[in-house]
């Protein structure tokens, strides 16, 4: 199967085109065929999502599940956690300000 994925404008979350909009959820995903490319670009010139592309899939009980592992990793969500991040000068971190 293929599905088309692409990122929030506001947010830039990784988003995935449910056949009538874009979800936040791999899960709510279909098949967009041989039409993902078309409808990558109807929807990026609408401005509705950023950068959208079309990925391989197999279709599994629990969803669509990304062929390729770096699919895979950007459909678990944000790898980012804020509350590990240092201050760039904060002393208690260990950062130098010169």
């Amino acid at each position: 199967m293929k599905i088309l994925t692409g990122n929030d404008l506001v947010t830039g979350d990784v988003t995935w085109w449910t056949g009538e909009g874009w979800s936040r959820h791999i899960e709510d995903a279909k098949d967009v065929g041989d039409q993902g490319d078309i409808l990558a670009q109807v929807e990026e010139a609408a401005r509705r999502v950023n950068t959208p592309y079309v990925i391989d899939a197999d279709a599994t009980p629990e969803g669509p599940r990304p062929a390729h592992i770096k699919d895979r990793i950007r459909a678990l969500g944000p790898t980012v956690r804020p509350d590990l991040t240092l201050k760039p000068a904060d002393p208690d971190a260990g950062s130098w300000v010169i």
